[in-house]
């Protein structure tokens, strides 16, 4: 199971995607940041004209005027803009951060699932395989004893229809397998091969509901999702309301420009202009603006409420699942041990004529389906024990103790946070 679980936490294409989404949103912050960061430009220009001077008796001469120049924008105050944009888009980060660590989660759970999923379908098939053969055997022997007069037309006629429903039911169980290993191969990214069997996870569950449920709700990714979803929107607010302050700004500019008036002239220029801009009334776009920011933020907060009735819902599904399946496994192991006493009794019973034929397959039947029962029920056990520790917020490749190497959303951050210049990811890319 670990090592499937390590395949699909490297491979698995969802996972990736969602942290090259965390990448991309760390890139928001420098984003942010360029507000406050000079703005450089650099111009120049060439072209051609004709002066034409004869009525002043001067003659005409071409002209081939040109300039160069640089120029800087400092951003001085931008009513705290800039900054609350840096902080909003940090929030987001930690978002995505949480958004990331909930998808490893459904992904490990994900993978669990198709594993257990493949182990029942395997022994299912197996155990309707075996089923098949049984009764290829039973239609035999009951054959033979109408040939001699045992039995009635009727009794082979009851082992017919019962081997026709045998192999329907056989092709339904591969038909479900090969589903299985279909999924098996999506999620973690290869064909199954000689699965070992699945052990369930309850050693690392706490033990009682109630510790569960305040673990769940201070600690699962959806809400803390969700919290820091609520920290941006109200940012929001005031990244707004940053419009309605004065907006403070220096400009630089030094140009050279030649060949303007007359052939061989040159001239240069040097600025410095300080630009002081104060909102009377824009119509009403920006008021408008914020109180769309503080219903947004108002929504945000509604959300983490939601986010933790859905936690605190799917932990107590999948924990009563969990007391559920362990109570049928120990229902169905002493249902498969009492119907294997009741064939053999019903086939030594049948051989001195007290049972018929149908009293033999019917008990056939029954030994089957509490098998298959068993089997659901241990494969229930295993993925419902993942399903709580995903539900507490704690199913990671760490807790798990995969055999894998860290992925560390915080190191692409620290590359770029505060990075200036350069088009290649820290990737390479």
């Amino acid at each position: 199971m670990n090592g499937a679980l390590a395949k699909a936490y490297l491979g698995n294409p969802t996972l990736n995607a969602q942290r090259a989404g965390v990448r991309a949103t760390d890139e928001t912050v420098p984003i942010a940041k360029a507000g406050m960061r000079p703005q450089v430009n650099a111009t120049s220009s060439i072209g051609y004209s004709y002066l034409n001077n004869q009525g002043n008796g001067g003659g005409s001469s071409d002209l081939w005027p040109g300039s160069i120049g640089v120029s800087v924008t400092q951003q001085i105050y931008d009513g705290q803009r800039t900054k609350n944009s840096v902080r909003q888009a940090e929030s987001n980060v930690f978002g995505a951060r949480e958004n990331l660590r909930n998808q490893e989660q459904n992904t490990l759970l994900s993978g669990a699932t198709a594993y257990m999923n493949v182990l029942r379908d395997t022994a299912t098939v197996n155990l309707q395989r075996n089923n098949v053969e049984v009764l290829q055997e039973q239609l035999r022997q009951t054959q033979d004893r109408f040939n001699v007069g045992e039995v009635t037309r009727t009794d082979v006629a009851q082992a017919e229809a019962a081997l026709a429903s045998g192999r329907s039911q056989l092709s339904v169980a591969e038909a479900n397998l090969k589903t299985s290993i279909a999924q098996y191969r999506q999620v973690i990214g290869i064909e199954p091969r000689q699965l070992a069997p699945g052990r369930s996870i309850e050693n690392l569950l706490p033990k009682t509901l109630d510790r569960s449920i305040v673990l769940a709700l201070s600690e699962h990714p959806a809400i803390n999702a969700a919290m820091h979803g609520v920290d941006a929107a109200e940012l929001q607010v005031k990244v707004a309301q940053s419009a309605l302050l004065p907006q403070l700004g220096l400009t630089s500019s030094l140009a050279r420009a030649w060949n303007s008036l007359t052939p061989g002239d040159a001239r240069t220029s040097a600025s410095v202009v300080a630009q002081l801009t104060v909102p009377i009334y824009e119509g009403g776009q920006v008021y408008a603006q914020t109180r769309q920011a503080k219903e947004t933020a108002g929504q945000a907060r509604i959300n983490v409420d939601v986010a933790r009735d859905q936690v605190r819902q799917a932990l107590v599904s999948s924990w009563s699942a969990l007391e559920a399946a362990k109570a049928q496994i120990d229902a169905a192991t002493a249902q498969v041990q009492a119907n294997e006493i009741a064939l053999a009794g019903v086939r030594e019973e049948a051989k001195v004529g007290q049972r018929t034929t149908l009293d033999v397959l019917n008990a056939q039947q029954l030994l089957l389906n509490s098998r298959v029962q068993l089997v659901s029920a241990q494969r229930d056990r295993v993925v419902n024990s993942y399903s709580v520790l995903s539900s507490i917020g704690k199913l990671s490749s760490r807790t798990l103790a995969l055999s894998v190497t860290q992925y560390d959303s915080k190191t692409h951050y620290k590359q770029v946070k505060d990075k200036w210049i350069g088009l290649d990811t820290p990737g390479g890319r």
